[in-house]
């Protein structure tokens, strides 16, 4: 791999670890669904440009939109305002790999061997064991979301691994199209006043939320595209494995919060867990592993 494509690759991890800290600060400084439209409206504005109509496939990518936009992403936010400890979220969220493998065995007929198998029950495991640690379990609704929104977001992986074909940035304009209504409606119900109070957030928040639709949603998945475009899913995929344990450690350094060997343990076993089951999905299944990178960074 050439060294200007390497140092894009870690600057785009980088981005996508980080992105953890910008969500949280966003949901800190105005509400989750407040945060999420904002950010879905600076995507747009940035992908309005590139968006075209497909014919034959806008009942897939509107489907996509909802599940892995507006749906996904309010769940990602919600769980993001009621914990404190978020590294436990970055690990968390982990199991959209194994639940995107799943629901590839349910649906598409994936044949998968033990190893594989073993992957995804080290991934659960992991989840399990940081939950010995107290001030994990006492986050059991953050954590909770954030198990379902990693189920939402393996079913829009799926649905995004069908979109083949389609540019980047003409499905990441639709997403937020379809997204920015739903949103911004529920925000308006639920939220009294907060996108009304947008432009009173002061300057760093703002630059935070554009940093998750710019940098994270828009130049990491673009990005980790034109690179899959130029090397095998197995280069890759190695190089994108340790964003969530950076992104935990962001987290950890960010808000000061406590670690415990239990969460130590814990995220150790999921990682491996996700590494054992990427590994062989990239050897067996390129399509499969390519889906996931594209759907899993938030």
């Amino acid at each position: 791999m050439r060294p200007l494509h390497l140092a894009f690759i870690l600057f785009i991890d980088l981005c996508w670890a980080l992105n953890i800290v910008a969500v949280k600060l966003a949901v800190e400084a105005t509400e989750p669904l407040a945060a999420v439209t904002l950010r879905y409206v600076i995507a747009l504005l940035v992908c309005l440009p590139f968006i075209r109509w497909v014919p034959g496939r806008m009942r897939r990518i509107l489907i996509t939109g909802l599940i892995a936009g507006a749906g996904f992403m309010t769940l990602v936010n919600l769980s993001m305002a009621v914990t404190e400890n978020v590294a436990a979220l970055a690990i968390t969220g982990q199991l959209g790999v194994p639940f995107s493998l799943i629901l590839a065995v349910i649906f598409f007929k994936e044949r998968i061997r033990w190893l594989r198998i073993g992957g995804v029950s080290l991934a659960f495991l992991g989840i399990a064991i940081m939950g010995f640690d107290p001030a994990i379990l006492q986050e059991w609704p953050g954590v909770s979301l954030t198990v379902i929104s990693s189920f939402i977001w393996a079913v829009g992986s799926l649905l995004f691994r069908q979109l083949q074909g389609i540019g980047v940035m003409n499905i990441h304009g639709w997403l937020a199209l379809v997204s920015v209504p739903v949103l911004a409606g529920a925000s308006l119900i639920f939220e009294p006043g907060a996108l009304a109070g947008a432009a009173s957030l002061p300057a760093d928040i703002w630059g935070w939320i554009a940093f998750s639709a710019i940098l994270s949603s828009i130049v990491g998945h673009a990005g980790m595209s034109w690179l899959l475009q130029r090397y095998e899913v197995s280069t890759i995929v190695p190089l994108t494995l340790p964003t969530p344990l950076i992104s935990a450690g962001a987290a950890v350094l960010a808000f000061d919060t406590p670690v415990s060997s239990s969460f130590i343990a814990g995220a150790l076993v999921s990682f491996l867990g996700v590494a054992i089951i990427t590994f062989r999905s990239a050897a067996k299944q390129p399509e499969l592993t390519t889906a996931m990178i594209s759907g899993s960074k938030r």
